[in-house]
C-alpha cells in the first residue's frame, strides 16, 4: 500500500481536532473552582422545633428555574456585641439530652483531586492532619423531638453523602432521624478529597467517583452520629457571642460596595466578624462539647498544597480538643469541638491582601489581574511566613475568640477565573460581562448552545456553561434543593445549601429574624449555617451580581437567588412560630444516581524494590536530634489510597517514646497530630517511597523515640482478583535533647 500523504488543509484540521480535544479537557477540568413534622411548643424554652422543605423547580417572571423567587426584604439592623475576656452566659437552655460525637471521615490520601481550588493536577500526596466528622444530638428528655447537627471536615456536603447517611440511619434507628431533623454542613476545607459527589460538574471536577472515598465519609459520618447517640445524657446548653478581629478580609470588596450604601452604613465591617458558640455541659457543669459559627474560608492552604488537612477551622477544632482531652491523642477522647461554617461566600482569610507575587504590588482591583502576568500573578497571602504558618496563626486566633466566649443553573466565565485564595488554570479574568467568541465556539460544539432564555436570565452573567440544560450522563447540578431550620429555644440554625456572601447572609439573617418576631418569637439568635446538605456553590446579592465576580459567576441559580432563599426561609419561620410545620409540603425526594464515571487514575499492584519489602527504611533517622529540629524517616511504601479500603489502622504513622519503667513505647503523636507530615512519592511500575517528617516542638520531653509507618500495599496474583495486605515499618531509635 503506498504512503498516505496529507494536504496542508488536513494537516491544519488534524492539528485543530488535537487543540480542542486537549481545550477540552482542559475546560472540564475547571468545571469547579473555588475554589418532618415536630410539635412546636412556643412557651417554652427547651423544645427542639425542626422543619425542611425540598422546593421543585418552578418558575418565576424575575428569576431563573429553581427555588421559586420572589423579592425578598430585609429586617432590622443585629446588634453588634463586642467580645469581652470572660462575656457573662446571656442564655441557658435546661432539660435537654446531650450527645456528642466524633470519628475519623478521611479518605483517599492519594491519587484524588483536591476538592476546592479546581487547579489542575493539586492531587493529594499524603496527610499532615486527618479529617473528621463531629455530630451533635440535641433531644427533650422525653425523646419526642430530636436534632443532630454534624459538622464535617470536607469541603461541602454533597447531596449524594445526605442521601446515603439518611439510608444508613433509617436502616439502624428506624424514623428517629431523618431527613427534617438532619443537617449535615461541611466546613470547606480546600484540603480534603474530591470524588464523592453524583451530579456532573462536581464527577468531572473530581475526575471521577471514588466509592472508596465516599464510603470512608459516609462510614465516618454514620460513626459519629451512632457515638453521640450511645453517649446522650443529661445537660445544659448556653449561647453566646462576640467579635473576632484579626482573621479575615472581604476578598470582592468592589462587589461588596455595589450594595446600597444605606444598607452598607449599618455594619461597621465589610465582613461578619460576630462569633456564635453554643456551649454544652452536663448536670454537674462538666464540658462536653460546643459548636461555634464563624464567618471565614478555610483556604490559609493555598493551591499549592497536596497534603491532605482541614485547615485554619480544623486547627481550631484541634486546639479546643487537645486543650479538654488532656492526655489523649488527636481524634481521641470525649470532648467535641466544632468550628463550622457560615456566610463565608466572600471572606479570606489571607489577610495580608491580594499582591502581584511577581512584583509584589497590590492587585486589589476590580478584575483581580496584575500588569505582568494577568490575574494568575494575583494571589492573597498571609498573615504568617508560609501557608502552614498562617493556618496555624488564623486557626489559634478563631480558637481563643471561641475559648474566651462561651434560575436554571450557570456559571459565568468568572467562575473560571478563580478567586484571589487560589486562580483557574487558565487566563480568565474576574468582572467578565462579555462571553468570549472561542469559548462560545468551544463550548456550543462540545456541549450545545445555550438557550436564549437562560442566556437572557443570568444577565448581566455571560454564559460558559449551560449547566441546568445539561442532562448527560446525568443533571450537571441540582434541581431539588432542601431548605432547612432547626430552633433551640431562642437559637434558629438555618441550613444553607450554598455560600452566602457577607451581605447575603446579613439579609436573609434578619429576614429570618424579623418573621420570627412578627409570629411572636421576640429575640431570636439567627445562626447562618453554611454547605449543608447539598452543594449549589454561591448566593450573592442582587446587586453583587451585577459586578460578576467570582462570587456573582458562581450564582448558579440567577441574579434572584438570594431573594428566592429567603422568601424559602420566612416560609419556614412562620410555619414553626405559628406552629404550622405538618402544613409544609416535603417536596420531592432527590435522586440517587446508580452510574457515576469511574476514577480516571486506575487501581495498580504495589510493587517493592527487588531485595526490599514494603515497611523496610530507605532513610534512617540521625542518632540524635534537638527541638526544633525535623526527624525524617523515608520508607519503602505503597498507595495510601489501600488503606481506604481497609481498616486496620486509622492512622499512617506514629512518634513513640520509650518508657523506661515499663520497658515499652508509648504512643505520643499520630497522623492526626501538626507536629507530623507524611509524604508519599509515587514511582514508576507500582513503587513508591513515603517520607514521614516530625517537626519536634519545644515541649518535647527529652528520650529515646522511634517512628513507625502503617500501611496497605495492593498485590494480585494471576486470575485472582486483588488483596489488600497490611504492613508496617519501623525507624532505628533516636534521641531527643533540649538546647
Amino acid at each position: 500500500m503506498a504512503k498516505r500523504t496529507f494536504s496542508t488543509l488536513e494537516m491544519f484540521l488534524i492539528f485543530l481536532l488535537i487543540m480542542m480535544t486537549a481545550i477540552t479537557v482542559a475546560l472540564l477540568s475547571l468545571l469547579f473552582i473555588t475554589s418532618g413534622t415536630i410539635e412546636n411548643h412556643k412557651d417554652s424554652g427547651s423544645h427542639v422545633f425542626s422543619t425542611t422543605l425540598g422546593p421543585t423547580a418552578t418558575q418565576s417572571p424575575t428569576a431563573t428555574q429553581g427555588p421559586t423567587a420572589t423579592q425578598g426584604s430585609t429586617a432590622t439592623q443585629a446588634s453588634l456585641v463586642t467580645c469581652t475576656p470572660e462575656p457573662p452566659l446571656f442564655q441557658n437552655f435546661s432539660g435537654y439530652h446531650i450527645g456528642v460525637g466524633r470519628a475519623d471521615c478521611t479518605g483517599q490520601v492519594a491519587d484524588i483531586n483536591l476538592m476546592g481550588y479546581g487547579k489542575s493536577g493539586q492531587n493529594a500526596r499524603g496527610i499532615l492532619t486527618r479529617l473528621y466528622s463531629r455530630a451533635f444530638i440535641v433531644a427533650e428528655p422525653d425523646g419526642s423531638n430530636r436534632i443532630v447537627f454534624v459538622s464535617v471536615d470536607i469541603g461541602m456536603v454533597s447531596q449524594r453523602l445526605r442521601l446515603e447517611v439518611l439510608n444508613r440511619l433509617q436502616s439502624k434507628y428506624g424514623s428517629l432521624y431523618r431527613r427534617d431533623n438532619v443537617i449535615l454542613s461541611g466546613t470547606h476545607t480546600h484540603s480534603g478529597p474530591a470524588g464523592y459527589f453524583q451530579y456532573t460538574v462536581f464527577v468531572i471536577a473530581s475526575e471521577g467517583f471514588s466509592n472508596r472515598t465516599f464510603e470512608y465519609m459516609v462510614t465516618g459520618i454514620v460513626k459519629s452520629i451512632e457515638i453521640a447517640h450511645t453517649n446522650m445524657k443529661p445537660g445544659k446548653i448556653f449561647i453566646n457571642k462576640g467579635n473576632v478581629d484579626g482573621a479575615q478580609i472581604n476578598r470582592s470588596p468592589h462587589s461588596y460596595l455595589q450594595n446600597p450604601q444605606s444598607e452598607r452604613a449599618r455594619y461597621s465591617s465589610n465582613t461578619d466578624k460576630e462569633m456564635v458558640v453554643l456551649k454544652m455541659v452536663d448536670l454537674n457543669g462538666d464540658d462536653l462539647g460546643l459548636i461555634s459559627w464563624f464567618a471565614i474560608h478555610p483556604v490559609s492552604m493555598n493551591n499549592s498544597n497536596h497534603l491532605v488537612n482541614s485547615d485554619n477551622m480544623g486547627y481550631a477544632s484541634y486546639l479546643f480538643e487537645q486543650e479538654k482531652n488532656r492526655g489523649y491523642l488527636p481524634g481521641e477522647g470525649p470532648y467535641v469541638a466544632a468550628f463550622a461554617s457560615s456566610n463565608l461566600g466572600d471572606v479570606s482569610p489571607n489577610i495580608l491582601g491580594p499582591h502581584c507575587i511577581n512584583t509584589g504590588d497590590s492587585c486589589d482591583n476590580a478584575n483581580s489581574t496584575c500588569p505582568i502576568g494577568g490575574p494568575n500573578m494575583c494571589i492573597a497571602m498571609g498573615p504568617g511566613r508560609d501557608m502552614l504558618d498562617s493556618t496555624q496563626i488564623i486557626g489559634r486566633t478563631i480558637y481563643q475568640r471561641a475559648k474566651a466566649k462561651t434560575c436554571k443553573p450557570a456559571l459565568g466565565y468568572s467562575f473560571a477565573a478563580g478567586t484571589i485564595d487560589g486562580v483557574g488554570g487558565l487566563n480568565f479574568t474576574q468582572g467578565t460581562k462579555e462571553g468570549d467568541p472561542f469559548w462560545d465556539t468551544i463550548r456550543d460544539q462540545i456541549l450545545g448552545k445555550p438557550s436564549e432564555e437562560i442566556k437572557e436570565c443570568h444577565k448581566p452573567k455571560p454564559i460558559l456553561l449551560h449547566t441546568g440544560e445539561l442532562s448527560k450522563p446525568h443533571p450537571w447540578h441540582p434541581d431539588i434543593v432542601d431548605v432547612q431550620i432547626i430552633t433551640l429555644g431562642s437559637l434558629a440554625i438555618t441550613a444553607i445549601p450554598g455560600e452566602l456572601t457577607t451581605m447575603s447572609g446579613r439579609r436573609l439573617r434578619e429576614a429570618v429574624q424579623a418573621e420570627f418576631a412578627l409570629y411572636g418569637m421576640q429575640n431570636m439568635t439567627v445562626v447562618i449555617s453554611g454547605l449543608c446538605n447539598v452543594y449549589t456553590h454561591y448566593i450573592t446579592t442582587y446587586e453583587e451580581y451585577q459586578a460578576q465576580r467570582y462570587e456573582a459567576a458562581s450564582t448558579i441559580y440567577g441574579p434572584h437567588t438570594l431573594s428566592a432563599y429567603i422568601q424559602l426561609f420566612r416560609g419556614l419561620a412562620k410555619a414553626i412560630a405559628t406552629d404550622t410545620v405538618a402544613n409544609l409540603s416535603r417536596g420531592p425526594e432527590p435522586p440517587f444516581f446508580k452510574q457515576l464515571i469511574t476514577p480516571l487514575i486506575p487501581n495498580i499492584v504495589d510493587r517493592a524494590p527487588i531485595g526490599r519489602t514494603f515497611g523496610d527504611v530507605l532513610q534512617p533517622a540521625k542518632l540524635e536530634y534537638r527541638v526544633g529540629e525535623v526527624a525524617e524517616v523515608i520508607f519503602v511504601g505503597a498507595n495510601p489510597k489501600n488503606s481506604a479500603e481497609n481498616w486496620t489502622r486509622q492512622t499512617f504513622l506514629t512518634v513513640e517514646q520509650y518508657e523506661a519503667a515499663s520497658a515499652s513505647w508509648q504512643t505520643v503523636y499520630n497522623d492526626a497530630s501538626w507536629e507530623t507530615r507524611f509524604y508519599w512519592h509515587k514511582g514508576l511500575l507500582g513503587q513508591s517511597n513515603a517520607t514521614i517528617e516530625w517537626h519536634i516542638p519545644d515541649t518535647a520531653q527529652p528520650g529515646i523515640y522511634r517512628i513507625k509507618y502503617f500501611g496497605h500495599n495492593r498485590k494480585q496474583d494471576i486470575l485472582k482478583p486483588a488483596v489488600i495486605l497490611s504492613f508496617e515499618g519501623t525507624s532505628s531509635a533516636f534521641e531527643v535533647v533540649t538546647t
